[in-house]
């Protein structure tokens, strides 16, 4: 999806109001693309054009260029031309039921009315013209051939519609001006790593050290305990893996998002436990996919509670606890040598649990309404609901965790709910995993410039060039019944988590274990290594917030 947001992005700075017209629902990504059932009228300046569906719809199937569009081909280029035939049949891959879920959130219906504000039913008479181009967006999406721009036109339920074209191009252009900056931004991390293999020097040659992407030789066992938290009311189903050790095991806590659960990284916890941890994955009751299902069929305002930035934090720490007294493994767990990894909502728990702080300031400053109208970001909706909890008790409650020694936070969100002076606080080492494709968790500002932020000197970026928000999420049970994302949505999994196992292993066995051999993994020379073309990998331990502010100037 983000390749086509680029290239007809591209091709929207290039002129022709007709090519615009015809192309700008698609370039504003999965949330709009609409244009009319029968007649598209476009309005730029005092200048206002029609042009039918029809014959939108005979160049794209046979090439046909029939008179009333011939008298546009004359604005375009040939190559501008044929490219309009490729973007009215081009599908972009989404599931109708997950697009549904997101359209229905308070983020989808936002994205949705900021672009209503420009794509309108051309009667006055119509419903919201939010409304329907959720309605056709998630109709076109159901077709065999995908979401086309041709099926929102057939979905579309009015006969006319009205584009601001001035406004569509504002649009237009802060989406190339986010990618830009972003491209701007991964190619400056890319550089320094480049930098960074060439000049770190390592004890042991990188090229020489075992692979870790196979399995340990120690053997574990899974088991499955139930916590309840009977302050918070809250039934924890945790599941433990527990390797066959003399000794006491350094353990490890796996942080799942939203709408995941604890199977989703069953493929890291299996080998954590090969090689010696103690991994335990608990299922958060209010960001489960169970939970995120059940919200979205009754619609509810919002997908989650704000009060899972307090809880998912507090769900480790209850359950580690717990084990201090578990009869049976207390004395098998060593709970004063733990690490967190945790992915998106799973990552802001990770870095919580580390030292980070909610930073109430910074979200009274980045969550005025005028500033959200402005956003592309939809994780800041997101982070601005915890908002609601700045009255709350446990305001200035820390839910730093001293057993918490190292945490790898993946695609978190951090921007605002934490800001710098909430990142400042980390003193322990951490690993922030970032994908140059997330559209939820933006990489430049959720990852890469808050990693500038960090002051502790033990810290790791790790950028995925191909990634998306999913593509480190292993295969989910059957049994939690989520719902299939499709292949271009999710990106090259199987790399990504053969990335995650070799990564996240050096780091806990360094900062968690205290071995300290493992350290050469750690660096932009081994990403060199052992990056793959079909999902590039780059380290770095330093950044600048100098280096990656002011890219578009």
């Amino acid at each position: 999806m983000n390749s086509l947001l680029k290239n007809w992005t591209s091709i929207l700075s290039k002129n022709s109001l007709l090519l615009v017209a015809s192309m700008l629902l698609p370039t504003l990504g999965v949330s709009n693309s609409v244009i009319a059932a029968k007649r598209v009228y476009v309005s730029y300046s005092a200048l206002e054009l029609s042009i039918s569906v029809a014959s939108l719809e005979k160049y794209a199937n046979k090439g046909v260029v029939n008179p009333e569009l011939a008298i546009y081909q004359q604005y375009l280029q040939p190559k501008q031309f044929q490219e309009l035939q490729k973007i009215l049949r081009t599908p972009i891959k989404a599931s109708p039921t997950v697009l549904a879920q997101f359209l229905y959130t308070p983020q989808g219906e936002f994205l949705l009315r900021r672009l209503a504000e420009v794509i309108q039913p051309k009667s006055t008479q119509t419903k919201p013209g939010f409304s329907v181009l959720r309605t056709a967006l998630i109709a076109a999406t159901a077709e065999p051939e995908g979401l086309t721009l041709l099926n929102l036109l057939r979905k579309y339920p009015t006969n006319d519609i009205y584009i601001n074209l001035t406004q569509s191009f504002a649009i237009a252009g802060e989406l190339e001006k986010i990618i830009k900056e972003t491209h701007q931004a991964i190619a400056v991390v890319r550089e320094k790593s480049q930098i960074e293999a060439t000049t770190i020097p390592h004890s042991v040659s990188v090229s020489q050290l075992p692979d870790l992407s196979h399995p340990g030789k120690i053997q574990s066992h899974k088991q499955t305990l139930k916590f309840f938290d009977s302050q918070r009311h809250r039934l924890l189903s945790t599941d433990i893996y527990l390797p066959q050790v003399q000794n006491s095991a350094p353990v490890i806590v796996i942080s799942h998002g939203l709408g995941s659960d604890s199977s989703n990284f069953q493929y890291l916890a299996t080998h954590l436990a090969s090689y010696g941890f103690a991994v335990v994955v608990p299922n958060h009751p209010g960001s489960n996919a169970q939970k995120v299902r059940s919200l979205v069929n009754e619609q509810a305002n919002d997908v989650i509670s704000a009060k899972e930035f307090y809880d998912q934090p507090l769900d480790v720490t209850f359950i580690l606890n717990q084990l201090e007294t578990h009869h049976q493994l207390k004395t098998r767990l060593n709970l004063q040598q733990v690490g967190v990894f945790g992915q998106s909502l799973g990552g802001y728990t990770a870095l919580a649990l580390a030292g980070a702080k909610i930073n109430f300031e910074q979200l009274q400053k980045d969550c005025r309404l005028d500033l959200l109208h402005q956003t592309w970001n939809m994780s800041l909706l997101f982070q601005c609901q915890a908002l609601t909890l700045q009255n709350n008790p446990e305001r200035n409650h820390t839910l730093q965790d001293p057993r918490v020694k190292a945490a790898i936070a993946v695609n978190p969100i951090t921007s605002s709910i934490f800001g710098k002076a909430g990142l400042n606080q980390i003193k322990t080492p951490v690993m922030i995993v970032s994908s140059s494709e997330d559209t939820i968790a933006p990489a430049l500002s959720e990852q890469i410039l808050p990693f500038s932020w960090l002051t502790n000197s033990q810290k790791y970026l790790v950028m995925l060039v191909g990634g998306t928000h999913f593509t480190t999420i292993g295969n989910a049970n059957p049994a939690s019944q989520q719902v299939a994302l499709p292949q271009d949505v999710v990106g090259d999994a199987p790399q990504a988590q053969r990335y995650m196992n070799m990564l996240s292993l050096p780091f806990f066995q360094t900062y968690i274990a205290g071995k300290s051999g493992y350290t050469p993994y750690l660096s932009a020379a081994y990403a060199k290594i052992i990056s793959h073309q079909s999902l590039g990998l780059s380290i770095i331990q330093s950044l600048t917030t100098t280096e990656v502010t002011h890219l578009g100037d």
